[in-house]
């Protein structure tokens, strides 16, 4: 006799939804100012933790969904780096993306034979900049190396000495030099002590943790509020007194306020009634993103933006997992606290109201209420791992959802 399986809420949504074998995530590349100057397109076929299909599929796949996603939103319109094949150079298939915003990345495995060599000299011609990846000193490189904007080497699978026989082989060249996978403030000061002026990597989000610190009373309020704001119903007394208590979100819910009576002659009265004119949704909005960015002075906007597209990604696939999904966008937002404040987070949970699932999560522990951070996760590194019949087409278009309603908020709510 065979035992029955009961099928997971992800399982029972996949199977009732046709798989795609296309997945986007992003990967941000920062300058010497830790400001993003724009993304690497990355493509997997599924969930495992590697890239297991055709080179050439991959590209004309990303090109698609550059295409159908717009590039604009994915970038939110700086670079993107994309990922070409031999195929892809030689047919001109990056043709269909603007060249002005288009960074064209040769793979370590494309040849650099005399076609290869023409197409990318014409399609410089055209505007488009080319970008050498894991680069490797050869003398039939050189071409390439004269027309590359970009020289990208890998960290992790280098030491000094070959990055200085990569840098002497483009000393006559225009290119800049820029370190992958630099993971730590340390690998960070290597980067730019060897002359690098671009950086791809996590290092920003794992800054150095200052122990005993505490957190400052007006980040607190930020905290508290974020967890009022996951109640059902809403506690509106509650919101109001902390409201009050932080001038400088009283002065944004107010300037919200002000927006939503544009040519009308009512007067707001109260903290109170500013939040019932502007309403819940758009009053948590605000909050976030006035949240993420009070938590992240000093640190690079890229970390903002991340936090905030954790958080909407949260909200929008707690159903999936069956969870809160206001509790989950809290999740997501907080995710990346202790980056921002420069804690640990264990020390930042111990000070808020939270159900135990939930500090558990944001403590890293494998749960349903921790499976939406997974998720993104997952999409922020390319690395993603089989999740039994996850809702992989839903997901890839949660996020997308979620890249988009960050840009939108960002500039309409500061």
């Amino acid at each position: 006799m065979i035992a029955e399986k009961t099928a997971t809420p992800a399982q029972e949504a996949a199977s009732a939804q046709p798989q795609v074998s296309r997945f986007l995530a992003r990967q941000p590349i920062l300058d010497l100012r830790r400001q993003t100057i724009g993304y690497e397109l990355l493509f997997r076929t599924g969930w495992e933790n590697r890239f297991s299909g055709e080179s050439d599929d991959a590209t004309r796949a990303m090109l698609d969904n550059c295409l159908y996603m717009g590039i604009e939103s994915l970038t939110g319109g700086g670079l993107a780096f994309v990922n070409c094949t031999r195929d892809a150079l030689a047919g001109r298939l990056v043709t269909l993306l603007p060249p002005e915003m288009t960074v064209l990345e040769l793979l370590e495995t494309v040849e650099p034979d005399a076609e290869v060599i023409a197409a990318c000299a014409a399609l410089c011609d055209m505007g488009y900049r080319l970008a050498l990846d894991d680069f490797i000193p050869r003398p039939e490189m050189q071409p390439l190396v004269q027309m590359a904007s970009y020289i990208k080497v890998d960290f992790q699978q280098s030491d000094a000495a070959a990055r200085r026989s990569i840098r002497r082989m483009a000393r006559h060249s225009r290119a800049a030099f820029l370190a992958e996978k630099v993971e730590d403030e340390a690998g960070m000061k290597h980067a730019i002590a060897e002359g690098f002026e671009y950086f791809q990597g996590y290092f920003f989000c794992r800054p150095k943790i200052v122990a005993n610190r505490e957190i400052p009373p007006n980040r607190m309020h930020y905290l508290r509020l974020l967890i009022e704001l996951t109640k059902t119903p809403l506690n509106l007394c509650d919101v109001t007194r902390i409201v009050e208590m932080e001038p400088s979100l009283c002065y944004r819910l107010l300037r919200l306020a002000n927006s939503a009576l544009h040519g009308s002659r009512q007067n707001i009265a109260s903290v109170s009634d500013a939040f019932l004119l502007v309403g819940e949704d758009r009053f948590r909005t605000l909050v976030s993103v006035a949240a993420s960015c009070l938590w992240g002075e000093g640190q690079s906007p890229a970390l903002i933006r991340l936090a905030l597209e954790r958080a909407r990604f949260c909200e929008l696939a707690a159903p999936l997992a069956r969870e809160n999904p206001t509790e989950q966008f809290m999740l997501g937002l907080m995710s990346l606290v202790d980056a921002m404040l420069e804690m640990p987070m264990e020390t930042i949970t111990k000070s808020l109201p939270l159900r135990a699932e939930a500090r558990e999560a944001l403590l890293g522990a494998s749960s349903a209420t921790a499976q939406p951070l997974r998720w993104i996760r997952g999409f922020e590194s390319g690395g993603w791992k089989h999740d039994g019949g996850a809702l992989q087409e839903t997901l890839t278009g949660l996020y997308l959802q979620a890249v988009r309603w960050v840009s939108e908020s960002l500039a309409e709510s500061l």
